[in-house]
C-alpha cells in the first residue's frame, strides 16, 4: 500500500521528473531529491520541501523507494551503478523505478544488480509528455515482479493515470517501444495531411474539425493541429529525443528481426528536422520540414 512508503529519493528532475517528484511529495512522502544541476534540486526543495542531495546514494539513504528519470542508457547507469550512484546508498528493502526510456537490455541489467544487492527493480517508462506529467495523468507501462509491482503501484498513481504491468523486466521498456513507433507513423501522417490541405487551398481548421470526429483522430490531431498550422515547435517533446527514442526501436528490431520501415524512415525526417536546427522542436515539427522549401 501507498503509505508505506514514507520516504522516496528521485534522482533527476527536469522537465518530468520535476512535476512527477512534486506529486509524491504533495501526497505527504518525504523525497529526497539529486539532480546534476544543483540549482534546480534547489529550487524543487523551495517549491516542494524535502531535501536535496550532492549524490544520487546520498538521497537514496533511508528511502523505501528509489525513483530515476533521466536521460539515456548511459545517465542511469552513471547515477545507478556509478562510484555514488544509487546501489551505493539503497536499503536492501528497498525497490527502485527507473522511469527513463532507455534499453530492455538496461532495465535486466539492473535488475541482476537490484538481485544481488537484494533489493527490488521495475522498469516503468512513461508516456504523456510534460503536460501528462504536470498534470498526474502519465501512463506507466511497468516490467517487474509481480509483488513489487502491487506494493508501488499505489504509489505511481499520484503521478500515472494508466499504471499497468506489461511482464517480466524490460516489458516496460518494450511496450514503450510499440509507443514511440505508433506515434512516429501517426505524426508524420498528420504532418503530409496539413500539408497537402494547405497546397489544396483547404481551411485546415476546418479540415480537422471534420476529420477528427472520424477515424483519422488521435492525440496528435486534436493536440498539436494548431501549434503545427502556426509553425510554433518551441514546446513539447523534443526531437532529439524523440531520435534517441526510435534509435533503441530499430536497435531492438534488428535483434527481433522485426521490419519497422515507416519507423526507420520517420527516424531519417527527423534527422533532416535536426539538420535544419530543430532538434529542440516538438516532434510535430516534421510538418516544418515539408515546408521548408514553400
Amino acid at each position: 500500500m501507498s503509505q508505506q512508503i514514507r520516504t522516496a529519493a528521485f534522482i533527476g528532475l527536469g522537465v518530468m521528473g520535476y512535476p512527477m517528484a512534486g506529486h509524491l511529495a504533495r501526497a505527504g512522502i518525504e523525497v529526497r531529491v539529486y539532480n546534476r544541476t544543483a540549482a534546480m534540486a534547489e529550487a524543487w526543495v523551495a517549491e516542494y520541501g524535502g531535501s536535496h542531495h550532492p549524490t544520487p546514494g546520498e538521497a537514496t539513504q533511508g528511502a523505501d523507494l528509489v525513483l530515476v528519470c533521466v536521460g539515456n542508457d548511459d545517465d542511469v547507469r552513471e547515477v545507478v551503478t556509478g562510484p555514488e550512484g544509487v546501489m551505493s546508498g539503497i536499503s536492501e528493502t528497498a525497490v527502485l523505478i527507473d522511469h527513463t526510456t532507455a534499453s530492455a537490455d538496461l532495465a535486466r541489467e539492473l535488475a541482476l544488480a537490484c538481485r544481488a544487492h537484494g533489493c527490488e527493480f521495475i522498469d516503468a517508462p512513461v508516456s504523456g509528455g510534460q503536460q501528462g506529467a504536470t498534470n498526474g495523468t502519465l501512463t506507466i507501462m511497468c516490467g517487474g515482479e509481480e509483488a513489487a509491482f502491487q506494493r508501488m503501484q499505489p504509489v505511481l498513481a499520484h503521478y500515472g493515470r494508466a499504471v499497468t504491468l506489461m511482464g517480466e523486466t524490460g516489458a516496460g521498456q518494450m511496450t514503450k517501444m510499440v509507443n514511440q513507433i505508433c506515434i512516429a507513423g501517426v505524426v508524420q501522417g498528420l504532418a503530409e495531411g496539413l500539408h497537402f490541405a494547405e497546397r489544396a487551398g483547404l481551411d485546415r481548421e476546418r479540415v480537422v474539425e471534420v476529420i477528427s470526429q472520424g477515424a483519422a483522430g488521435s492525440w496528435q490531431m486534436a493536440n498539436r493541429h494548431r501549434t503545427m498550422i502556426a509553425g510554433e515547435y518551441e514546446h513539447g517533446f523534443a526531437v532529439n529525443w524523440m531520435r534517441k527514442d526510435l534509435d533503441i526501436c530499430l536497435k531492438e528490431a534488428r535483434k527481433l528481426s522485426a521490419r519497422l520501415p515507416v519507423t526507420a524512415l520517420v527516424d531519417q525526417f527527423y534527422g533532416d528536422v535536426q539538420a535544419m536546427g530543430g532538434g529542440r522542436w516538438d516532434t510535430s515539427s516534421l510538418l516544418k520540414r515539408l515546408e521548408q522549401d514553400d
